[in-house]
């Protein structure tokens, strides 16, 4: 089963954000054009079916998607790649499987480059007209295998419309027999459009691009396109969304429409808008639930719109003079900047009379702006842009006023969002006038910061990336001296936004947008500085940006002060616990570059926000707190002044009162309680470093109590949040003791030592395992002074919590903390001859490695899966601190038999299954060997384990992968010191569940095995370690299980597949004498196992072993044996098996097992497995002599 590391913690997870560099740009040159070529000169010999057909079609699409991102590189070998392709097409030999083969092709090539490119590569001339209008003709819609083939020969076809030729003169005589009349090509072409214009495939897509191509023509148009638009319009209208057929059919007549209206003249389509209007109010589109029908009818509006308004370039709009980014650089260097003046002419047509429904059009364009989906706000927004280049300046305004109502903190996120694409639309078509700029800039500064919490998350992610979209395209449409007055506003919220947003889209969208400004307007401050820190990749980490790139950006003045304005006001109240906290850190380092500002502003802001009804808001303020005291505190320390130099009497007696002010508002209780536990925590060891001047105040023993109180509830809060609270209230003790509980240097106050120790080291025998855990580590991280004279008892106490008892087997977690806290206290204390009540020494580390190798052995498993790991990392973690500890100071204190019982328990771990403690096993095992500060004596082996293992290899090896660390391990195998751990270590890795793990672990061993065939001696050992290890661990199911699948493995060599016990013993029968008596007599035993699964599959194995090794029986009884072996339910009662089983042991000459009484248990030896039964069956008394007692496993 899969285990965390460790428990469920609460603290802040390191962000997973994904920073793989996008390689879209890499590409130079369509690398694979001989491999095309070659693939479609293939086509007519895989076209029949079959895995060639369907490898060759992969292939192509593999290459063909790896230029999706640079597309134009296939733009010169698109006309050979569509000739061979058509070749096959035009080819009246070629079968209808290859031809559908070779649409296929076409339309991958397509999908990557697009239509519009592909489609001017098509033959059109006035003889391909019928052939492909034959071909469509030809194609049936209703076969879903060919789909790309009518898409194309569609848009094929769509080109050939384009003739400059009435189709008329195609037609010849119409009249081929009397009384019949040949459907006209015109009509034939139309018929097609509309019958695939309702079909539920991509055809309906190239359909409404035939329709825009053959409806505008010059001699279809006044024959054809009002009966068109009168059919399409009928279809729209009695056509209803909320049904499937409905939205098909809607979805095409809208496509067409569109297109139709795109690239029709307007005095072509003018007569018939205000129609097509009409008819499209009536769909009441914007209450339908489908995005692409709701985009479609802005798509369709906006076309509409711009029919009634001629074509025309505004006049009044705003024309930046270069755009050319070099020749602006150049410019700047020279030490100028252009400053063309804007011209604004009246507009010459500003009396004209605005078309009706043109205000309407605007209005529903508006609509679209707070639609919910993306991509219906944006076809808005670019209809917003074009409708305005077309309208006089007052209308334009007015229009660019209510864009800007889109910004009320009464409109949604999604009607932030459209205003914001809208407004960038108008900006970089010059739309929106510099006297605008003033309103436009307010808004989106407002935007950059947008976060409007929602439930348990919040949205405005959108909103900030658009407005950053804004800015940057603000950049490229005005002169730098129309941007001048906002350069500061805008440059600093663009700093705050890559530096300090949650989100790394929105990061990466403000560093581009900043560079972009940068780049165009040469105007920001410190541009270029800035761009080299904060670049693109950089703002991808999160913690890299608020704690380091913060750092220096805050270095140039201009920024400083808004940086620390924004944490204040919108970080540290944060919904996200996270980013509270990252923003706290921010302050701790930002109060250092503006140590004034933070002491007379900001601290006192943070502390009136402390008692704030808001919880994230008193949770971030006062982390907020505690971090900006301690920067002063180091600033005033720097220079041998306390921290009151910085801090008034008002502030410091703020601080001191925010524990009492909770308490006795109750915060500390409840849900809310838990974050203020947390952040109370951080703020009693930040000022305890910060030696306030708080000693001997009764604030003290409130801080004593919360910490107390919190360690001791650990179990009363949620376990997503308790390692953190821990961790915190584990911290603030330590720096809590160290400043207030000194009496004098290096000495303790008696009566607080004795109170905390024994109050303390009651705690480790409380019933909950959450509080041994919260005081085992709290004994941990007491100073020296408080340990000193009570070390031995303080041990003793922490060795009981890591002692495993039946009462207490299930504590994991308190026996890891109680580990962590004994290898700390030995950090803390240090090592000192002949002082055991002080320090680590020759009286007590025997003890302590005692109590630290004791813990190698826990393996408990519960729900959790195998909770023992935890323990076994923190005692490998623990050994290796102590250890080097004594070698460092005096190594004689490790003993020959303690190093060499490290080592190998060490091997062991790093020889089992679990991929990360196997890897941290290595790790430790690699620092015990190579250390030299000096080398830890008495490693068994150091020479050869250093061959094996040089230390060149340390950081190339990946220990996680099953194959990389299974060849290296097992060459401890023949080292005899490390053989019997590093085998049980593979034992169980072999005969664990996981398919790399026992792949891996199997070839090996094999691997060995086979290098020790020729030495008699070597195998004889290995023999004999295998044995020993399956006696010592005849009753432990966790080694017995495994062991025996892997003699099985062992004795037939490969067979991966087998798990069940029994095998094994049918792999022994072949061998005569004892073996075969021995393994008789426990496949008798499993016969009557408790699980009738394994008494059946023991009877399948043995009825197929006797067939296989005739000479196993003697041939009077064989037919008899098998009988009762094959007719016999083995799933039955076991009175009824068991029957069966003893005439079987009469027939095979072997004696009959007995039922025997379970033996009791006494506390405090070896459990017996689980699940035992009441009784058990033995072989009593005809026991061969030296024969294993094996009860049913």
């Amino acid at each position: 089963m899969a285990l965390s590391d460790e428990p469920a913690a609460g603290g802040p997870e390191e962000e997973a954000e994904d920073e793989t560099l996008a390689f879209g740009a890499a590409l130079e040159a369509f690398g694979e054009s001989a491999e095309t070529r070659a693939l479609l000169g293939r086509l007519r010999e895989v076209h029949g079916g079959g895995a060639e057909r369907e490898v060759a079609l992969e292939r192509f699409r593999v290459i063909m998607d790896k230029y999706q991102e640079q597309p134009h590189l296939l733009d010169p070998h698109l006309e050979w790649m569509m000739n061979l392709l058509l070749d096959i097409v035009q080819d009246q030999t070629s079968p209808a499987s290859l031809v559908h083969l070779a649409f296929k092709f076409l339309y991958i090539i397509t999908k990557v480059r697009g239509y519009k490119t592909f489609l001017r590569l098509f033959p059109h001339e006035v003889a391909d007209v019928e052939p492909v209008l034959d071909l469509v003709t030809n194609q049936n819609p209703k076969d879903h295998e060919t789909w790309e083939t009518r898409y194309m020969l569609l848009l094929w076809l769509s080109v050939t419309c384009l003739i400059p030729f009435d189709f008329s003169r195609l037609d010849g005589n119409l009249l081929t027999q009397p009384g019949q009349t040949r459907m006209s090509i015109m009509d034939r072409i139309l018929q097609i459009a509309e019958s695939y214009l309702i079909v539920s495939d991509k055809a309906r897509d190239a359909a409404a691009v035939l329709v825009s191509r053959f409806i505008t023509r010059p001699d279809v148009k006044q024959s054809k396109m009002a009966e068109f638009l009168d059919w399409s319009l009928c279809n729209l209208a009695r056509s209803s969304f909320q049904t499937m057929q409905g939205v098909i059919i809607m979805d095409g007549m809208l496509q067409a429409l569109a297109q139709i209206f795109k690239h029709g003249k307007r005095e072509d389509c003018l007569p018939y808008a205000a129609t097509v209007l009409r008819c499209l109010d009536g769909c009441r589109l914007p209450e339908s639930n489908q995005t692409l029908l709701r985009k479609l009818g802005v798509k369709l509006v906006q076309r509409l719109g711009l029919t009634f308004l001629k074509p025309k370039v505004a006049a009044w709009r705003y024309q930046r003079g270069c755009r050319s980014l070099a020749a602006n650089l150049q410019l700047l260097t020279q030490g100028q900047s252009e400053q063309k003046p804007l011209i604004l002419t009246e507009d010459d047509d500003e009396d004209d009379d605005v078309p009706e429904g043109v205000e309407r059009v605007i209005e529903q364009l508006l609509v679209g702006l707070k639609d919910k989906d993306t991509v219906v706000r944006w076809s808005a927004a670019k209809g917003i842009g074009r409708m305005a280049g077309r309208l006089p300046r007052a209308l334009a305004d007015d229009v660019v006023g209510s864009v800007l109502d889109c910004f009320s903190f009464q409109e949604t996120d999604k009607a932030w969002h459209g205003g914001c694409l809208a407004l960038a639309e108008l900006g970089r078509r010059g739309l929106l006038l510099p006297s605008r700029l003033v309103d436009v800039v307010t808004v989106i500064l407002k935007a950059l910061t947008y976060d409007e919490k929602r439930g348990a998350c919040s949205v405005g992610t959108n909103v900030r990336d658009a407005a950053c979209y804004v800015c940057w395209a603000f950049a490229r449409a005005y002169e730098p001296q129309e941007l001048k007055p906002f350069v500061t506003a805008i440059s600093s919220a663009l700093v705050i936004a890559a530096v300090f947003d949650r989100d790394i889209n929105c990061r990466r969208a403000a560093s581009a947008a900043f560079q972009e400004n940068v780049g165009r307007q040469g105007t920001f401050p410190h541009g270029i500085d800035i761009l080299t820190t904060a670049d693109y990749f950089a703002v991808g980490n999160r913690s890299n940006c608020f704690l380091v790139i913060s750092v220096f950006i805050a270095g140039f003045p201009e920024y400083t002060q808004p940086m620390i304005d924004h944490l204040v006001t919108l970080k540290i109240n944060h919904w996200d616990g996270v980013i509270r906290e990252l923003a706290a850190k921010a302050l701790h380092n930002l109060a250092q570059q503006a140590p004034e500002f933070s002491a007379t502003q900001v601290l006192p802001r943070l502390l009136s926000m402390t008692l704030s009804p808001d919880l994230h808001t008193r949770h971030g303020s006062i982390l907020a707190c505690a971090e900006v005291a301690y920067a002063l505190y180091k600033l005033a320390a720097r220079e041998n002044r306390p921290v009151t130099d910085h801090l008034d009497e008002q502030a410091v007696q703020g601080l001191k009162q925010i524990h009492q002010q909770l308490y006795d508002r109750q915060l500390y209780r409840g849900l809310g309680g838990q974050l203020m536990r947390q952040a109370v925590c951080v703020l009693i060891e930040k000022l305890s470093l910060s030696k306030m001047p708080f000693r001997g105040d009764i604030v003290i023993d409130g801080w004593q109590w919360l910490i107390n109180d919190t360690l001791r509830h650990l179990h009363l809060i949620s376990s997503h949040s308790r390692q953190q609270i821990k961790d915190a209230a584990v911290s603030a003790l330590a720096a809590l003791c160290s400043e207030y509980y000194v009496k004098e240097p290096g000495e303790a106050d008696p009566a607080i030592q004795e109170e905390l120790i024994t109050q303390y080291l009651a705690e480790l025998w409380n019933p909950e395992e959450m509080t041994r855990c919260g005081f085992s580590l709290a004994l941990g991280a007491l100073p020296g002074f408080l340990l000193k004279g009570r070390l031995q008892q303080v041990l003793t106490g922490l060795r009981a919590v890591t002692h495993t008892s039946p009462k207490d087997v299930s504590f994991a977690e308190s026996r890891r903390d109680g580990l962590k806290a004994i290898a700390r206290i030995c950090q803390t204390v240090g090592v000192k001859a002949g002082a055991p009540d002080e320090a680590v020494c020759r009286e007590n580390v025997s003890q302590i490695y005692c109590a630290l190798l004791s813990c190698m052995d826990d393996y408990t498993t519960d729900s959790r899966g195998d909770v023992g790991a935890w323990v076994r990392k923190a005692a490998m973690t623990s050994l290796m601190d102590l250890t080097l500890l004594l070698a460092r100071s005096q190594p004689e204190l490790i003993e020959a038999h303690i190093c060499e019982r490290i080592m190998c328990c060490v091997a062991q771990q790093a020889s089992e299954k679990i991929d990360r403690f196997r890897a941290h096993a290595a790790s430790v095992f690699l620092t015990l060997l190579h250390f030299d500060s000096p080398p830890i004596p008495h490693v068994p082996h150091r020479g050869e384990l250093e061959k094996l293992f040089p230390r060149s290899d340390v950081a190339s090896v990946n220990w996680n992968a099953p194959s990389q660390a299974f060849p290296r391990i097992t060459q401890l195998l023949g080292l005899p010191t490390y053989r019997y751990h590093v085998l049980l270590g593979l034992v169980v890795s072999l005969g664990g569940l996981t398919e790399s793990t026992i792949r891996h672990s199997t070839q090996s061993l094999f691997e060995y095995m086979k290098g020790i065939q020729s030495d008699p001696q070597a195998l004889g050992s290995f023999s004999g370690t295998l044995l020993q290890i399956f006696e010592d661990n005849l009753l432990n199911e966790r080694v017995s299980v495994p062991l025996l699948k892997t003699l099985d493995h062992v004795l037939t060599h490969g067979c991966f597949d087998i798990f069940t016990t029994e095998e094994e013993f049918c792999g022994m029968v072949q061998f005569p004498g004892d073996v075969r008596r021995k393994a008789l007599l426990q496949l008798c035993l499993l016969l009557c196992h408790r699980f009738p699964l394994i008494r059946k599959t023991t009877a399948s194995q043995v009825y197929e072993t006797l067939l296989t090794y005739s000479d196993i029986v003697g041939a009077d009884v064989l037919d008899e044996v098998v009988t009762v072996l094959s007719d016999t339910a083995w799933d039955a009662e076991l009175a009824v098996v068991r029957k069966q089983r003893n005439r079987l042991c009469d027939l095979l000459g072997v004696p009959r097992p007995q039922l025997v009484p379970q033996l009791t248990v006494e506390e405090g030896t070896t459990t017996a497995p689980p699940r035992c039964p009441e009784t058990r069956e033995v072989l009593q008394p005809n026991r061969i002599a030296g024969e294993p007692d094996v009860a049913s496993v």
